[in-house]
């Protein structure tokens, strides 16, 4: 008798842990666990407990080497992996410092005993140093400066000596194929940010190691400089031809950039360490000028800081001597001057195809600070907006349109893989998942999730888990508050998104029979966590902390925080909300259960519990069900609390209440419209222009 065959998974788009060779999102419901766990993937790399090998980090002193050191280090030490930094011996000590950040974030015992995995050895360059074969290095990690030369030998060095010795470099530009080894190119901040580009010919143990431990590889293709630093770099080399035209100071463009796209490009290399950061970018676009052309080559500017290791900021106080405004014709050359060589850029990476659209995207917004993924961004503009902006770049600057420009690649933007950079639908026929690959909501997060959710109805769907995507989007962070900066000056695109996006949430508990929203992540919070409680249950794993932070900000909750969630609890469930509500203080999930969670545990518990209520296989927890009638006393719900920490934050307490009791005293129905007035009211007002939006409102967009 043979197995019957499990049902095949139908996708809007690919997920993009197939990239990784880890299957889709729903077959990690339907089987209840991950894919692969870090136990089994470090038994993989560094071999059985009773003969563990170590990982050696090689330029372990440097910026990259130190920050990578103590990002294994505290994921491997609990696996008993021990970890080698390398690096000459006149090294400065770049691992030390990173001490009090171990101590900030694990405390002083579990810092000591991380740093108490690290071996440091010190080699001359031509020889390892003898101890290093007791420690039986598996995996090597090489984080050397940027000579091509010297990496080729420094590899041959560690395979004459350890010929099954796992290698990857973390090169910013130099392909797989002119290495002779992987790549695992992180993205800065090294100790903080998990981005990996990979180049392998097939997924590896390795990368699939990177996933296991909570880092986010991203397959890329084997081409000068991959993605990251073809956008990053590009948007300096943009800024720097703008500086030449027009000669306006450095920290005067980064206003500008910041503004139109999010990243401060020059204090970025300043804040690196403009010496390394210069060489490094004059080298990607150098290699990248001798394979494509005009487009990428260096300005003088850039090879003389190389040289030179000058900062581009001057002293603060030099700035506003000459500070000035542009007009809208200078500010329309500035657009096609910044924007042009990015979108030309990408569209020799797409012709390329150098990774899943997704992956381009997350790259710009998790690496490069661009407010928007670049590929989001072009679809903003459309095909003929793109074509239109090149074309007047080159009109600017005649030498780019000689090369590398492929108007083709951005000709259809109909398809999925361009409509769903975000939002991913997949199902077997009876139940659906989505899956949500930004950390942030933001409107284009709010189009995707509506057509996914249409898709899947189209297709017969009425069960689905809505959840985050187990690659990209490691956490739910909440609403991406650069969408309130128009909302501060127009109370109609403030009305805009708490109606339209409460509209959104509401689909989720309305449209379908069955609703479970599960949360793989370490926070859900503010949007996000509004979004999630529409759906008929709320699972998560058991550590996984929520909150509402928007009093904090100040901020008024505008997807349905300050009702929906209070018609759905018992009176200390009540409570317990309102106390997050006007504190933003965080509960883990296992502390919510039955009045905001309905169900938590470790993960394959929560995964298993999650199927049980979306396929309905066997009974699980009880449905909260929606008080649909205005909801007596909620005012006398409210706990003693705290002294608030600022005048703001009691303006927000007092803003959030009265929405609270006006949301509250009618009917569920006519609710949406009371929270998304007073939420819209208040981003308009004086309060939040003076609070933690506002600032940031005035630095990005107030030039």
């Amino acid at each position: 008798m043979t197995a019957p065959t499990e049902t095949a998974v139908k996708a809007l788009r690919q997920p993009t842990l197939e990239t990784l060779g880890l299957g889709t999102v729903l077959e990690i419901f339907k089987h209840g666990k991950l894919p692969v766990d870090a136990a089994s993937q470090v038994e993989a790399v560094f071999g059985p407990e009773e003969d563990r090998g170590s990982m050696v980090i090689s330029g372990a002193s440097g910026i990259v080497g130190a920050g990578k050191t103590m990002q294994f280090a505290s994921r491997l030490e609990p696996y008993g992996v021990r970890l080698v930094a390398l690096d000459f011996p006149g090294a400065p000590d770049g691992i030390g410092a990173k001490y009090d950040g171990l101590v900030r974030s694990f405390g002083r015992e579990g810092a000591d005993r991380i740093m108490s995995s690290i071996v440091r050895l010190a080699y001359d360059g031509r020889t390892l140093p003898a101890e290093l074969r007791g420690l039986k290095p598996r995996f090597l990690l090489e984080a050397i400066p940027e000579i091509l030369a010297i990496k080729r030998a420094h590899y041959g060095l560690f395979r004459q000596a350890f010929p099954e010795l796992e290698i990857r470099s973390v090169t910013s530009g130099f392909p797989a194929r002119e290495l002779g080894v992987g790549v695992a190119h992180p993205a800065f901040p090294h100790e903080i940010n998990k981005v990996f580009e990979t180049v392998e010919d097939e997924p590896s143990e390795v990368t699939r190691l990177l996933w296991s431990l909570g880092l986010i590889p991203l397959p890329v293709s084997d081409d000068w400089s991959f993605i990251l630093d073809v956008l990053f770099c590009g948007i300096t080399l943009a800024a720097l031809r703008y500086h030449r035209a027009t000669n306006m100071p450095y920290w005067k463009i980064d206003k500008y950039v910041r503004r139109l796209v999010g990243p401060n490009p020059f204090r970025a290399h300043d804040a690196i360490g403009a010496k390394g950061a210069d060489f490094l970018t004059w080298s990607c676009l150098h290699h990248l000028s001798e394979e494509y052309g005009e487009l990428f080559t260096p300005t003088p500017e850039l090879v003389e800081r190389k040289d030179t290791g000058q900062d581009w900021y001057p002293p603060n106080h030099f700035r506003p001597v000459v500070d000035w405004g542009m007009g809208p014709e200078e500010e329309a050359a500035f657009d096609a001057w910044i924007l042009g060589p990015l979108f030309q850029m990408t569209s020799l990476m797409l012709h390329e195809r150098r990774g899943h659209l997704t992956h381009m995207n997350a790259i710009g917004e998790l690496c490069a600070q661009f407010r928007k993924g670049i590929l989001a961004l072009m679809r903003q503009h459309g095909p003929d907006g793109v074509r239109q902006t090149v074309e007047r770049y080159h009109r600017l600057f005649p030498a780019a349109a000689g090369s590398a420009w492929h108007p083709e690649a951005v000709s259809d933007m109909s398809t999925p893989e361009w409509q769903q950079l975000y939002v991913n639908a997949e199902h077997d026929g009876r139940v659906g998942v989505v899956t949500l690959a930004r950390e942030s909501y933001n409107w284009d997060v709010d189009a995707e999730l509506n057509r996914a959710l249409d898709w899947l109805r189209n297709e017969g769907i009425e069960r689905i888990v809505v959840t985050g995507d187990f690659h990209i989007s490691t956490q739910m962070v909440g609403a991406d508050t650069g969408e309130f900066f128009a909302a501060m000056e127009d109370l109609e695109s403030g009305l805009a998104i708490t109606r339209g996006w409460s509209r959104t949430a509401r689909r989720l508990h309305d449209d379908f029979l069955v609703s479970v929203a599960f949360v793989p992540g370490k926070r859900c919070l503010g949007g996000m966590l509004e979004l999630l409680m529409h759906c008929h249950y709320l699972v998560a794993v058991e550590d996984a902390r929520f909150g509402w932070p928007e009093v904090t900000l100040p901020v008024v909750p505008g997807m349905e925080a300050c009702h929906w969630p209070l018609r759905r609890a018992d009176e200390e469930g009540r409570r317990r909300i309102l106390e997050m509500l006007l504190t933003g203080r965080p509960v883990k999930a296992a502390d919510a259960l039955g009045w905001l969670v309905d169900g938590a545990g470790p993960m394959d518990d929560a995964l298993q519990e999650a199927w049980r209520l979306a396929s309905e296989t066997s009974p699980g927890a009880e449905n909260r069900p929606v008080a649909e009638g205005p909801l007596e006393g909620i005012a006398d719900a409210v706990p003693p609390l705290p002294v608030a920490d600022s005048p703001l934050v009691e303006e927000g307490r007092r803003a959030i209440m009265a929405c609270v009791t006006g949301a509250c005293g009618t009917s569920a129905a006519e609710a949406l419209e009371v929270q998304a007035r007073q939420a819209a009211e208040f981003l308009a007002g004086a309060a939040c222009r003076n609070g933690a939006v506002g600032a940031e409102f005035v630095k990005t967009i107030r030039i």
